[in-house]
């Protein structure tokens, strides 16, 4: 069910040589999926990967991908559940990461995922707030919930540039939400983030 591999969830030649064996055996036997996650970045790497996501994350997220290949949407998501609620921050982290890839062509997951989505938003975790608003979110999250995801960004500080198709989804009601989050602190004596100015600015 997973479509071609996007770019961003690609690694160095040496880091692809590390993780093949890995992969291989998830496939074989996907039960060995939270096993081989937990060893991931011992294996693999650490540190900032070649295409923007950190290496740890994208060899989780290639292993989850792994386990997923031969099912169903269903079974699929079920994966993506037990995987995100057993998972600590960062292996949390990269299931969210992989939701986008997860959710490619006709065999996607749909809004399967979305309940997980939801809980990464409701965390002050930072960088899993700004993966769970990536393309995923940007697809599938009911517009009140990702209104307030985008909130919840300018809230917590992550920037703006984390949400994907912001400009696409943006609407007057996030417009609304947005100025009078910086009227109230402006009115508190607070800053206004800079991000929720250049919206509004635009």
């Amino acid at each position: 069910m997973i479509a071609d591999i996007d770019a961003k969830l690609l690694l160095g030649t040496d880091q692809e040589e590390r993780l093949a064996p890995l992969l291989t055996e998830v496939r074989r036997d996907p039960a060995t999926l939270t096993r081989h996650v937990a060893r991931a970045a011992r294996v693999v790497g650490r540190g900032p990967g070649p295409y923007g996501h950190r290496v740890e994350d994208v060899a989780r997220a290639r292993l989850l991908l792994a386990a997923c290949e031969t099912l169903g949407p269903q079974a699929a998501a079920d994966v993506v559940a037990e995987q995100y609620g057993s998972g600590d921050a960062d292996e949390r982290r990269a299931v969210l990461i992989a939701l986008p890839a997860l959710d490619a062509g006709p065999e996607g997951i749909g809004d399967a995922a979305v309940p997980v989505v939801l809980d990464a938003l409701r965390t002050n975790d930072t960088r899993l707030v700004a993966a769970a608003m990536g393309p995923y979110a940007a697809e599938h999250l009911p517009d009140d919930a990702w209104r307030h995801g985008v909130l919840k960004c300018l809230f917590t500080g992550v920037p703006l540039a984390a949400v994907a198709h912001l400009e696409a989804r943006r609407d007057a009601e996030l417009d609304r939400m947005v100025r009078a989050l910086a009227d109230e602190r402006r009115a508190a004596g607070r800053d206004v983030p800079d991000d929720a100015t250049r919206l509004l600015a635009r």
